[in-house]
């Protein structure tokens, strides 16, 4: 029988949480260690990063629907100007395809978009209509929209069944807390630094790994073993001093500092499968654009968005042939701007996803439209398509983990509710 377990290394700002046999590292450190041809490639194992947008990102002003005239007469003030309306480049939206476009800030993601490894799915979001920040966000990263009694969530699901053995890397996330996304019976750590990773007290840790190896309980053994392991890798990466690649520059903060360092991790084959990031800051009930389009709250966030998915897509290069990259938020904002020159808490959103093998260059999902009848309870977008599709997709094509049913537990869903994102 699995037995949980849960080690926390505060003194290295690492922690180690899951539950089940424990797996044994794979033999792929060679990166670490300095092998100049396990630098050179991959091992074509499949790679998923989710990125978290936390706080409910206005999904009608990050990929516009500047074709449907009703969303300027309800956003007279907010609303992101369609190209040709006289004003610059830098504030009108970046025409995709006639009816939907991007933010001016995230003119960076258009090359992906060019070169078809961009997709962007509209009026997608949980099926749940709750406007609760904490509910909302539990219930997108559990994947049981409507249950608060799920303890573990879709990523951590979503991983495919282990072959022999495994990378205690294998599951990560960059922050000083595992996200409620990657716990569960698959072990999964939290790094909050790849490069500033130490163990403090050597003395402490060397005492700490001998009572682990010495245990006769399988489940406390194989938890320090892998725990240790891990510690290995990153103190060794440390010792790479890593530079991205084909010039890409990653902009200033924590987000882009995440992304920076999950990069690494793809690029040093230390067995990453799953990966998770968040950004928070997209609550935007007051001045939510400043007085041109590339101002304000939202430009300034975008900005680090964008370019830190450029820098990231950029840096991988032939990488990012196996990775795909999903991004996602609790929910979206209503479809008028409030009277703060804001908007409030809605319900459908937009997700990117983003990588090689992705049938990008195209806005997935079928549209609602704006007009007063066709929103949902008179305010928001509407939703026609479940998260779950988009991420099940992901999950089941990307990944390779077929059983749906134990990655979204309560969800009727099947491949019939695919949007044909990932090439065939």
């Amino acid at each position: 029988m699995a037995s949980s377990r849960r080690i926390f290394l505060r003194n290295s700002a690492m922690a180690m949480v899951g539950v089940g046999a424990a797996p044994v590292w794979l033999e792929r450190a060679l990166y670490a260690k300095g092998d100049p041809a396990a630098m050179r490639a991959g091992d074509g194992k499949k790679i998923l990063v989710a990125i978290f947008q936390r706080g409910a990102a206005d999904g009608l002003n990050i990929v516009v629907p500047h074709g449907d005239p009703e969303y300027y007469a309800m956003r007279p003030s907010i609303g992101i100007p369609r190209p040709g309306q006289g004003v610059s480049k830098e504030d009108s939206v970046v025409d995709l395809d006639g009816h939907f476009g991007l933010h001016p800030m995230l003119a960076g993601l258009r090359p992906m978009w060019d070169a078809r490894h961009l997709a962007i799915v509209q009026a997608v979001g949980s099926p749940d209509p709750t406007r609760s920040h904490f509910d909302a966000q539990d219930y997108m990263e559990s994947g049981t929209p409507g249950l608060k009694a799920t303890n573990d969530g879709w990523l951590n699901r979503a991983l495919p069944p282990a072959a022999g053995k495994v990378s205690p890397i294998r599951a990560v996330a960059l922050g000083p807390n595992l996200p409620r996304s990657l716990r569960g019976d698959n072990s999964a750590i939290a790094v909050d630094s790849v490069s500033s990773f130490q163990v403090k007290d050597a003395g402490a840790s060397a005492i700490l790994q001998s009572l682990y190896s010495g245990s006769h309980d399988e489940v406390l053994n194989g938890t320090g073993r892998e725990t240790f392991e891990a510690m290995s890798i990153l103190q060794n990466l440390q010792k790479q001093p890593y530079q991205p690649s084909a010039g890409a520059n990653y902009p200033k903060g924590r987000f882009a500092d995440n992304m920076r360092q999950i990069a690494q991790l793809i690029k040093a084959n230390v067995g990453v499968e799953v990966a998770f990031a968040d950004i928070g800051g997209w609550d935007h009930h007051v001045n939510e654009v400043g007085a041109t389009a590339s101002k304000g709250p939202l430009a300034n966030l975008l900005n680090e968005f964008g370019e830190t998915l450029a820098a990231f897509y950029r840096d991988l290069g032939d990488r990012m042939g196996d990775v795909v990259v999903a991004t996602m938020s609790e929910f979206g904002r209503t479809a008028r701007e409030n009277g703060n020159r804001g908007t409030d808490h809605g319900h459908a959103n937009c997700m990117f996803v983003m990588g090689g093998d992705i049938a990008g260059g195209k806005v997935f999902g079928k549209w609602p439209g704006l007009a007063k009848e066709q929103l949902y309870e008179g305010r928001d977008l509407d939703l026609t398509t479940d998260f779950r599709a988009v991420l099940g997709e992901l999950v089941s094509n990307h990944l390779g983990n077929r059983n749906l049913k134990a990655v979204f537990p309560n969800y009727d869903g099947t491949a019939r509710d695919f949007r044909g994102l990932l090439r065939a």
